[in-house]
């Protein structure tokens, strides 16, 4: 009888665990941005914007679009700091820069409708974080006089920090 209990059990854990391998996992398991890292990346876009004598804002939201951290230089009009989370938001929601989706609706007559999204801002300054091929959350930039400027301090900031830390 002991036996037979003892090969029942067993029999009854192989199942348990070849169902428990064999089931899609209920819970994801997801790279996205730290504090840590969003900090980071704050601080090399401002070096960046600040080795070309500009200030700025600097904005960066996780996958979900969150903000994460921002951070403001000193005499940066106060219309920017909304302005950098938008252009985080768009670059995240659209995994594209938000400088391409501006002359994407500017220039495709099927897209110009673009701009009547609330959410979005059609500005260049916003830049996505990917991970091995997936967008993590994303960056944005305002005040920096010019959206190649917001865009490229962005840029600078990513190849710095993205490959040491991820």
């Amino acid at each position: 009888m002991l036996a037979k209990t003892a090969r029942l059990t067993a029999l009854g854990l192989t199942l348990c665990a070849a169902n428990a391998f064999a089931a899609p996992a209920l819970v994801e398991q997801r790279p996205d941005v730290s504090l840590t890292l969003a900090n980071q990346l704050i601080e090399a876009t401002l070096d960046a914007c600040h080795q070309d004598d500009r200030t700025a804002v600097v904005a960066v939201v996780d996958r979900g679009g969150n903000l994460v951290a921002l951070q403001r230089d000193d005499n940066v009009g106060p219309h920017n700091t909304l302005a950098a989370q938008r252009k985080a938001f768009t670059s995240l929601s659209t995994k594209n820069t938000s400088r391409a989706l501006s002359d994407l609706a500017r220039n495709t007559p099927d897209a110009e409708n673009l701009n009547t999204l609330d959410e979005l801002l059609l500005l260049g300054g916003g830049v996505p974080l990917k991970v091995e091929g997936h967008v993590i959350g994303a960056i944005g930039v305002a005040g920096a006089s010019g959206a190649a400027i917001d865009e490229g301090c962005a840029l600078t900031a990513i190849d710095k920090v993205l490959p040491k830390t991820l």
